[in-house]
């Protein structure tokens, strides 16, 4: 063990994975902690109304982002592949296809939301018919916003595709911190969510900017525009759709669920479902954050490798991944009802604290697909990893519509447990690529691709 820490010090690609993961994990802590400092100064001064509209345009911006940025992985993929190849043109190409696709999704959402907000607001607030202007205005600085974060998602590609996490997460991080902090300002001024809304626009129009430039003085001049050439579409799309159609999934099992809650046991079951869901979402979303190097990294690695470089890696990351689970999940499954009391207060716990414990658990059996989830992905088996994540949200569904009505609460909790399980069959494909036989050929025949081309 000591010589097996000897040798990862010594590596370059370790320390590299490190400082990758650590980057990623703060950037995922970085923001909710900044926002649960802020967020009883901000309920306090703004009200619910205005809270809740801020929330809800947040909301917005952030499941429409995957929707438009959905095609990233696949540009992920093989940037990093050409990269570890050393074949900027096709990178670049890729990039260019990212961003075409990227842009022509984030304005189409952002024209649904655009032209949508009157009708969305009319439906959100319809007692509050003052707050229905200024909600509209929100909404449209939201769109705005979308199509901004669509741009420079590109950029972070770019850098990501290069394994270098730090530029883009301390851009990332210091904006949306400041974009709080201005928050906090404007609400002390006597300014709205609408102020707000505006705030954000600016600071994500600086972001965008500076995630470009670190881009350019990372990997070179790249003369990024809206350009597809054939082959680099095909590559991307091929992959592309179906990943747009897992983040798609992962989407549902985010926000679809507290629909329903809300439309069979009531309003007020959200929040208390709300609250549980956002205190087990760290256990999949920090570590999914910290191992996101991963996907690059073997991809770019993917392109000329032996079976016995592959499989240690793997390995070792699903180690990191179960003991990580394990270590997140464990404390929130046994001790719900201290957290709760401790956050929340007493009465909160009492009623909510049994969800919590198996709302945790649900994301404790999601959080340990994600080795897997990553690998496949870099070994070009999108398919099946969208398709196994697509029936576990769909079992997800049709678990909360079945037992909610009949359990409350806690029946929509136990729904959400019927996801995980189903993504974790991904480990049978991915032990069967990683035999020594099957690798062996894969790897020659990517050398010979390679040489070749």
């Amino acid at each position: 063990m000591r010589a097996w820490l000897q040798s990862l010090r010594a590596s370059a690609r370790a320390r590299t994975g490190l400082r990758n993961a650590l980057y990623g994990a703060a950037e995922y802590i970085a923001m909710p902690a900044t926002m649960l400092l802020a967020t009883p100064f901000l309920l306090h001064r703004l009200g619910a109304a205005q809270y809740g509209l801020w929330m809800a345009a947040t909301a917005a911006i952030t499941s429409s982002s995957y929707i438009s940025t959905g095609f990233g992985d696949a540009a992920l993929k093989y940037a990093s592949a050409y990269r570890g190849a050393e074949q900027r043109e096709k990178v670049e190409a890729t990039l260019h296809v990212n961003l075409t696709i990227n842009l022509a999704l984030g304005i189409v959402v952002a024209i649904l939301i655009w032209y949508g907000a009157p009708l969305l607001v009319r439906r959100l607030f319809p007692a509050a018919p003052m707050l229905q202007a200024t909600a509209a205005g929100v909404f449209r600085i939201a769109s705005a916003i979308l199509v901004i974060r669509s741009v420079e998602s590109v950029f972070v590609a770019a850098l990501r595709a290069y394994e270098r996490y730090g530029p883009a997460v301390q851009i990332n991080v210091v904006a949306r911190v400041i974009t709080i902090v201005w928050a906090c300002v404007l609400v002390a001024r006597g300014r709205g969510v609408l102020y707000i809304m505006a705030a954000t626009l600016v600071f994500s129009s600086i972001s965008a900017a500076l995630q470009m430039w670190a881009a350019h003085r990372i990997t070179g001049p790249l003369a990024l525009c809206p350009h597809i050439t054939r082959q680099a579409f095909a590559e991307v799309f091929r992959f592309g759709c179906f990943s747009w159609l897992q983040t798609l999934a992962g989407c549902v099992f985010s926000y679809a669920d507290r629909l329903v809650v809300g439309v069979l046991l009531g309003a007020s079951s959200i929040a208390y479902y709300t609250v549980c869901v956002q205190a087990a979402q760290p256990i999949h979303g920090l570590i999914a954050a910290a191992l996101h190097f991963t996907f690059p990294h073997l991809s770019a690695r993917m392109a000329a490798v032996s079976p016995g470089e592959i499989r240690p890696i793997v390995r070792a990351v699903l180690a990191l991944n179960i003991a990580l689970t394990f270590v997140l999940c464990i404390p929130l499954v046994l001790g719900s009802r201290l957290v709760l009391k401790l956050w929340m207060g007493a009465v909160f716990a009492q009623q909510t604290w049994m969800v919590l414990s198996v709302v945790a658990a649900g994301f404790g059996l999601l959080a340990l697909n994600i080795t897997g989830h990553y690998a496949l992905l870099a070994l070009e088996q999108v398919k099946l990893v969208a398709i196994l994540n697509v029936l576990g949200s769909l079992a997800m569904l049709a678990g909360v519509v079945f037992l909610a009505p009949r359990y409350g609460l806690i029946g929509a909790a136990i729904g959400r447990l019927f996801y995980g399980p189903i993504t974790l069959i991904m480990y049978l494909r991915l032990h069967s690529m990683l035999s020594a036989k099957r690798t062996s050929r894969a790897g020659v025949r990517r050398i010979v691709a390679i040489e070749e081309g």
